[in-house]
């Protein structure tokens, strides 16, 4: 067991140099996940890392849940772990933060390497499960720090700063994209809560009252309409118009028109009746041929009809 992680040194690259450095190398495997470790190197401190993950995630698979699978793009500028469909950086360990790479002796799936976190500047231990290639991945990952060295040793260690200011520019353009989302979603959202409340205040149908115009004594003037259009509105629905006293006149209390024999047309009865009310209604004129107007004070004026001529008589009382 004192074996059981080994660094490689003495075994041969299998990548070209320029598909490390121009390009990265793909692999795929299962992310059992991360942990803080106390130190950044040796292999008594990534077989506790990995024994706690493997542990962890066996309650993990009791309870339904699978290992996610990954995606690992190796190249002189470090590990970037990716999700596989969308490509979405999970986490990007850069070169010269990972101090420690390894692979189980006694378990040929497993690889692990120790990473400095940039923001809390913990070292993380990742843990990685690939049925065939995790040695082979930690021959990648050796040969990407091999190339590194080299490369920096010619640049003199400008290269290296370099890619420290590049990889610290892109982290904050990354930042500032996220809040810049997080901005637009805050926006969105007080643009939907406005809208709901001008809806619930401003109800349709309401309609602002405007004052009546007065004349020059201050009265509102009377008009046949303004009566039934001052009326306020109940529930968007104007009352019914109230009936005219012409209309009233002609009903009696029980809703029907009074008859009159007199005012009805020639066509609603029978000759011989018609002729009837006709003589009835000669009659009675003839009987209320004299009418007398009295006044309050002084003589009474007769007015008598003689030959169908009008004819005034004064008397006193």
């Amino acid at each position: 067991m004192n074996r059981a992680f080994s660094r490689k040194k003495d075994k041969t690259w299998m990548h070209t140099p320029e598909a490390l450095s121009k390009h990265y190398i793909p692999y795929n495997a299962k992310f059992l996940g991360s942990t803080e470790v106390e130190q950044p190197k040796g292999t008594e401190v990534v077989r506790d890392a990995v024994r706690k993950l493997k542990f962890a995630r066996h309650i993990k698979k009791s309870e339904g849940q699978k290992i996610p699978k990954v995606e690992l793009q190796i190249s002189i500028y470090g590990v970037k772990i990716l999700e596989p469909k969308t490509k979405e950086v999970q986490h990007n360990c850069q070169l010269h933060r990972i101090s420690f790479c390894a692979d189980d002796k006694t378990d040929k799936r497993i690889f692990t390497f120790i990473c400095k976190d940039s923001e809390s500047n913990k070292h993380l231990c990742y843990v990685f499960d690939s049925e065939k290639c995790a040695e082979e991945i930690t021959l990648t990952i050796g040969q990407a720090f091999d190339l590194a060295y080299r490369k920096f040793l010619e640049s003199g260690g400008k290269d290296v700063e370099t890619r420290k200011q590049i990889a610290g520019l892109q982290k904050r353009i990354q930042d500032l994209e996220t809040e810049n989302m997080e901005l637009k979603n805050k926006v969105q959202d007080l643009e939907n809560q406005l809208r709901i409340t001008q809806v619930s205040t401003s109800p349709a149908g309401s309609v602002t009252p405007k004052s009546p115009s007065t004349d020059i004594f201050d009265m509102i003037p009377f008009s046949p309409i303004s009566h039934q259009s001052s009326i306020p509105t109940r529930n968007g629905t104007q009352p019914p118009p109230v009936p005219s006293r012409s209309t009233e006149i002609k009903r009696d209390l029980f809703g029907a028109e009074p008859f009159d024999p007199f005012n009805c047309g020639a066509g609603d009865f029978p000759p011989d009746i018609q002729s009837k009310l006709d003589e009835m209604q000669g009659h009675i004129e003839r009987q209320t041929s004299e009418h007398i107007y009295a006044g309050a004070v002084g003589p009474v004026l007769l007015f008598k009809s003689m030959n169908g001529l009008p004819h005034f008589q004064v008397n006193s009382r």
